[in-house]
């Protein structure tokens, strides 16, 4: 499996018009996979280590994963067409009867957030990670661009 995948972090969550913009990468290309706003809130809440007071959608998945004596063991994106990115969510499951693997279908915007609920390793295959557009520089710019914006209202208190 190693070479057929490449790890991912999260690297950044933007808001855009229609959604949020989730940053996914490593040290030398960055893509990004377009997800609803709800998903997108949920990805930067957990980023962020937010508590909240009711479990949303992704914590019940989690808590009755764990119910069911399963865990998350790893994410891949294993597809893209068109814009439209393809996961799969891999589940260990071990009983008394024995281990099982399970393999689901899942959107890569959900996957993520249950991977990095449950600090599981986020993957995305070679065929993907090579297809996709480099986002590192766009990503860099916004960041830069977040950042003269917050320190510009401190700058103007100084003067």
């Amino acid at each position: 499996m190693k070479n057929d995948v490449v790890s991912v972090i999260v690297k950044g969550v933007m808001p855009t018009s229609n959604g949020c913009a989730v940053f996914l990468g490593d040290d030398n290309k960055t893509f990004v996979i377009y997800v609803d706003h709800s998903v997108g809130n949920a990805i930067q809440m957990t980023l962020d280590g937010v508590k909240k007071e009711r479990p949303l959608t992704h914590d019940l998945i989690g808590h009755i994963l764990t119910g069911l004596g399963a865990s998350i063991d790893h994410v891949v994106i294993n597809d893209v067409n068109e814009g439209t990115f393809f996961a799969r969510i891999l589940l260990r499951m071990e009983n008394e009867l024995g281990k099982k693997i399970v393999e689901l279908d899942a959107r890569p915007s959900d996957s993520t957030v249950l991977a990095l609920q449950h600090q599981r390793p986020l993957f995305v295959a070679r065929k993907v990670y090579d297809s996709v557009e480099d986002m590192t520089e766009i990503l860099e710019r916004v960041l830069r661009q977040q950042s003269d914006e917050n320190e510009s209202p401190d700058e103007e208190e100084d003067k």
